[in-house]
């Protein structure tokens, strides 16, 4: 009976001790990137290594530019069309969690997601795109995380730097030169409002450019944009 209560501490204490652990990475991580800017992450690992099963030679197209070097027209059109209330709220916009909720009850399937771009950058930098309670879960605590160690504006700036805008295209600047053969500094309010619309499904807008909702969407947008609150 010791033997199998010993047994039993153990198959407990060891899984919770190996996800204290995970965390103390995340959170110390998180952490060193408040003054150093990451040099991947995991959808870009996994994008990558999509892209080499058929190419052994791919790379993915990034650039790092710094906040101020990013048009505030992308920023505001991201804002507008990703997370209107980004700079009020701690991480999670819970008001935006319920409505789009009730949208998918009604839908009968996920149609709407409500994750603000603190969220969206969890995502992108630990986590996968599957979709599961234990990695929303997850999601959720190291959208905390990130809302300890940084302010609004580095968590902005991190953003935009690796959130992914088509195959193998992650950043701003990567985007901008991608689609249009400029800086990321240099895009106009509709090119920006076009680019933010994209970010939902960047890899289908990649390849379909001229979709009617694609248009109508960066109409709405470019009606939203200078309302939008920068960090």
């Amino acid at each position: 009976m010791k033997i199998m209560r010993k047994l039993l501490f153990w198959l407990i204490l060891v899984p919770v001790l190996l996800v204290l652990l995970v965390q103390l990475y995340f959170f110390l991580q998180i952490g060193w990137w408040v003054n150093h800017n990451p040099d991947s992450t995991s959808f870009m690992r996994e994008q990558l290594s999509t892209l080499q099963e058929k190419n052994p030679k791919a790379q993915l197209k990034q650039k790092w530019v710094p906040y101020k070097k990013i048009s505030n027209n992308l920023k505001r059109a991201i804002i507008a069309s990703e997370d209107s209330n980004f700079s009020g709220h701690e991480g999670i916009d819970w008001e935006a969690l319920e409505k789009a909720y009730e949208k998918n009850i009604k839908k009968g399937k996920v149609v709407a997601g409500g994750s603000t771009i603190t969220q969206q950058l969890a995502k992108n930098l630990f986590l996968s795109g599957d979709r599961s309670y234990i990695r929303k879960g997850q999601e959720l605590i190291i959208t905390y995380m990130l809302e300890f160690w940084m302010d609004k504006e580095r968590i902005f700036e991190i953003y935009l730097n690796v959130v992914e805008w088509g195959v193998g295209i992650f950043g701003a600047e990567a985007a901008a030169q991608h689609y249009y053969g400029i800086s990321a500094a240099q895009l106009s309010a509709e090119q920006a409002a076009r680019l933010a619309v994209m970010l939902p499904n960047p890899r289908f807008y990649d390849a379909h450019r001229g979709t009617g909702y694609l248009g109508r969407r960066t109409d709405l947008i470019l009606r939203r944009m200078n309302s939008a609150a920068l960090p």
